[in-house]
C-alpha cells in the first residue's frame, strides 16, 4: 500500500495541474488570521474562567475532533461517523492504562506514557475502521461507520473488565508539565488551543502537501488517478490514520475536561454532535470546524436557559440546535463559510453594480 509521492499533484474541475511550493503556504495567511490569533492569545488577559475553560476549552476540543471529519469529508469525499468514537477510544486509553480514581483497572503508568499510546491505539483503530470504509460510498460508508460507533458503545456500556461499563472511569486529571497544573482554566486554555492550532495547521500543510493534492484528486476523480497510477485505497486509509491522530488528541483533552470518560461519551448523540458541528461551521474549509464548534458550545451552555426563560423545558436545547442546523443547511449547504461567501460575492456584486449605474450617469 505504498502512496506514490514523486509528483506534487492537484484537483481541478480539469483534472490533475503541477503544484509547487506549498511550503510557502504561510506568506498566503489572510491578515484575518493574525488578528484572530492574537485576539486567542491575549484572551485570558480579558475572559473569566468560565469562557476559557468551559467554552473556548469545549469549543478548541470539539473542533479538533470535527477537523478529522472535515479533512476526511472536504479533501477526501469521506463521511465518517466514528471520529467520536475514535476519540472516545483513546480518552479510554489514557484512563486505562494511566490514573484514575478505578484504581482496580487503571494500571497507573505516566501521561507521557499512556498518551502515546493511547494515540497509537486509536490510530490503529481508526485505521483499521478506514480499511473498511474506504470499499464502500456514499450511505454504505456512513452505515458502516456508524454501525462501528453503536457497536463501540455498547461493547463500553456492557463490559466491566477492562471499559468499567455504565459507570466508566472518573478523577483522571492532566499531567503536571513543568509542574503546572494544567486542570487551572488558563493553563487549561493554552493547552487547548495550541493543540487546536497546531492540528489545523497540521491538516493545511497536509492538504496542500503532495499526498494532500492526490487525495483530493482522488476525491474528485478516483478512476483518473488510479489511471495515473495511483493507489486510491491506500491514499484513503492513510487519510482515516491521519484523521485519527487528530481525532485522538481531541479525546484526551475532552477526558481531561471532564475529568472522566463513560459510554454516554461515545453515544450515538456525541457521535452525530461531531457530524453537526462540521456541516454547521462549513466542511470546506480547516476553520470552519472550529466556527461550528463555537456556535455549538454557545448553543449547548446557554439554550437551555433561554428557553426556561420562555417558560420552555430546558432539556430541549436538542430542538434548537436543531432548528438551527437546518436554517443554516437550508440558506447554505456550505455552513456558515458558505453563508459569508455568499455575503461577500452579494456585496461584490452590488459594488459592481453600483459602479455601473454610476458609469452610465456620467
Amino acid at each position: 500500500m505504498a502512496v506514490r509521492d514523486h509528483a506534487d499533484v492537484s484537483a481541478t474541475s480539469g483534472g490533475i495541474r503541477t503544484h509547487t511550493n506549498y511550503l510557502g503556504w504561510l506568506e498566503s495567511v489572510h491578515p484575518a488570521y493574525w488578528l484572530l490569533a492574537i485576539l486567542l492569545l491575549f484572551m485570558p488577559a480579558f475572559a473569566g474562567s468560565f469562557w476559557l475553560f468551559q467554552v473556548w476549552g469545549w469549543a478548541f476540543i470539539l473542533g479538533t475532533i470535527a477537523l478529522s471529519l472535515m479533512f476526511l469529508a472536504g479533501y477526501g469525499g469521506m463521511v465518517s461517523l466514528v471520529q467520536m468514537t475514535i476519540a472516545g477510544l483513546a480518552g479510554y486509553m489514557v484512563a486505562i492504562l494511566g490514573a484514575s480514581g478505578v484504581s482496580g483497572i487503571s494500571m497507573g503508568w505516566p501521561q507521557w506514557v499512556a498518551v502515546p499510546i493511547a494515540i497509537v491505539v486509536a490510530a490503529i483503530f481508526g485505521t483499521l475502521v478506514g480499511a473498511l470504509a474506504v470499499r464502500t460510498r456514499g450511505i454504505y460508508t456512513i452505515m458502516i461507520t456508524l454501525a462501528v460507533a453503536a457497536g463501540f458503545f455498547y461493547l463500553t456500556r456492557q463490559n466491566y473488565t477492562i471499559f468499567n461499563g455504565y459507570t466508566g472511569f472518573g478523577g483522571i486529571q492532566p499531567p503536571h508539565l513543568f509542574g503546572v497544573n494544567m486542570r487551572q482554566p488558563v493553563h487549561f486554555y493554552y493547552l487547548s488551543l495550541a493543540c487546536a492550532v497546531l492540528s489545523f495547521l497540521a491538516v493545511v500543510y497536509v492538504s496542500r502537501s503532495p499526498f494532500g493534492l492526490a487525495l483530493q484528486g482522488i476525491r474528485d476523480n478516483p478512476r483518473r488517478m488510479a489511471a495515473l497510477g495511483y493507489n486510491v485505497t491506500a491514499h484513503r486509509i492513510a487519510a482515516y490514520t491521519f484523521a485519527s491522530v487528530i481525532a485522538a488528541v481531541g479525546g484526551i483533552l475532552l477526558t481531561w475536561q471532564n475529568a472522566q470518560i463513560a459510554p454516554a461519551s461515545v453515544g450515538i448523540g456525541p457521535v452525530i454532535d461531531i457530524l453537526i458541528i462540521a456541516i454547521v461551521g462549513g466542511i470546506g474549509h480547516p476553520i470552519g470546524a472550529f466556527i461550528g464548534a463555537f456556535i455549538y458550545v454557545i448553543l449547548r451552555l446557554f439554550s437551555p436557559d433561554m428557553l426556561m426563560a420562555l417558560g420552555l423545558p430546558g432539556d430541549r436545547f436538542r430542538t434548537l440546535i436543531g432548528l438551527g442546523f437546518l436554517l443554516i443547511v437550508f440558506w447554505s449547504p456550505d455552513g456558515v463559510l458558505g453563508l459569508w461567501q455568499q455575503l461577500k460575492e452579494r456585496m461584490r456584486d452590488n459594488a459592481g453594480f453600483t459602479g455601473l449605474g454610476g458609469a452610465g450617469e456620467r
